[in-house]
This record gives structure tokens, sequence and C-alpha cells, in this order.
């Protein structure tokens, strides 16, 4: 097995981190990296924001509180909704088995059982304190971009991704941002000209945490390929 190759396979999302910063020139050095992801006709359509310090806390306070707001009240839950479905609407095997699997596993591993409310609101707030990872960031394109536009910055975020871990640093890529990106862009400073895409939680795994020895199964390429001679 290739270096490259153990990396891709060794990406995990990731969900705790220690506290160690790191530094901005290496987050620039991976931006740039990731930045040469391919992009229909080379237009590149994406704007990054990364969050640390000061503006990181305020996006956590503001957003953790629309949460917990939200979860008792149906009114103000109301005004949250996706930039777009990110999830089907109905659900099919396989792939609600696989989602079923991976999230009985990971609470399973967290002591949460079936019902417990209060202890799955409490997992379901570590996304937005992005699992107490120093760095957050946030990925925007134009409103006027399609649909293939979002597939170019999960191009990005791949790249992103497999670049830090080359490094020693880990992430997670997180949708559960987009619900409240009326509440995020303001504070980001973005354009009404823009639409958030996807957020991710970067820094360094801690190792020590139960919930980061959780390692979803793969499918093998008999269950997806199809070989045509």
């Amino acid at each position: 097995m290739t270096e490259t190759e153990h990396i891709i396979r060794s990406r995990r999302s990731i969900r705790a981190f220690t506290d160690q910063a790191v530094p901005r020139e290496l987050l620039n050095e991976l931006l740039q990296t990731a930045a040469y992801a391919p992009s229909g006709t080379n237009t590149q359509p994406w704007r990054v924001y990364v969050v640390s310090g000061n503006k990181r806390a305020e996006i956590v306070r503001t957003v953790t509180a629309a949460v917990n707001a939200a979860r008792d009240n149906p009114e103000q839950a109301a005004q949250y909704s996706e930039t777009f479905p990110y999830y089907p609407r109905e659900w099919i095997s396989p792939y609600i088995d696989r989602r079923r699997e991976n999230g009985w596993s990971l609470y399973g591993l967290l002591g949460i059982g079936k019902g417990d409310k209060e202890k799955m609101h409490a997992q379901h707030l570590r996304n937005y304190c992005f699992f107490d990872a120093p760095v957050g960031l946030f990925f925007t394109s134009h409103r006027v971009m399609g649909d293939g536009a979002k597939m170019d910055i999960a191009m990005l975020m791949q790249n992103l991704m497999l670049a830090a871990r080359a490094r020693g640093l880990d992430t997670c890529a997180q949708a559960a941002w987009n619900a409240y990106h009326r509440l995020v862009l303001p504070l980001l400073g973005a354009s009404a000209d823009e639409v958030l895409i996807g957020a991710m939680a970067l820094g360094y795994a801690d190792g020590e945490h139960i919930v980061n020895t959780l390692h979803p199964p793969r499918a093998g390429t008999e269950d997806f390929t199809v070989w045509l001679d």
C-alpha cells in the first residue's frame, strides 16, 4: 500500500479533539494544497471561512443557543432549514441500514440508549462546538452557481481532509451547520449572494476519547461496482 493510499484509508470522522492550536501558516498550506481540487471549467467556485478564537466562540455560542431553543419550540425550529436537502426525504435500503448501524454504533460507544433524549441532544450539540476542535471551516459558493459547485467544493473538502491527515491532523466534515446558515453567514461577514455548502472541524484528535475508536465498515467493491467488458 502506498503512503497516499494509507492516508485515504486512515481518514475518519473525528468527534473529539484536543485544544492544541493549529498554526495559521499550516492551515494556509493545507488550503493551498486543497485548492488543486478539480472544478468544472476551472471555475473554482469556493470561498472558505476559517474560524478560531473569539469568532469561533461567538458562532458556537449563537448556534448552540438556537439549537437549544428549537428543541422545545416547534415555532422556532421551523425558521431553520437547510440550504439544500443533504439527506433524502425517503430512505431505502441499504442506505438506511448503514445510517442506523453508524448511529447506534456511535451511541453504543457513548452509552446512549434508545429514548435517552437528553444524552442524544447533548451529543447533537457537539456538532455545533466543532467537537471541541480549535478550528472550524465554512465553505460557501455564489448562489448563481449550479449543483456542480457542490461537487467541486466536496472535492476541495476531500483534498483538505487528506492533506490534513498527511500532516498529523484530523477532521470531521459537517452538514449539521447548514440548517443554521441564516445565523452563521452574517457572523462570517458573508455576502447575501453566498450560500453555505458545508462545514468542517479541524484539529488534533483526542486519542484518549472513546468516540474516536469508532471505525465504520466500508462496503467491498462487489457491493458497488459493475464490471462491463
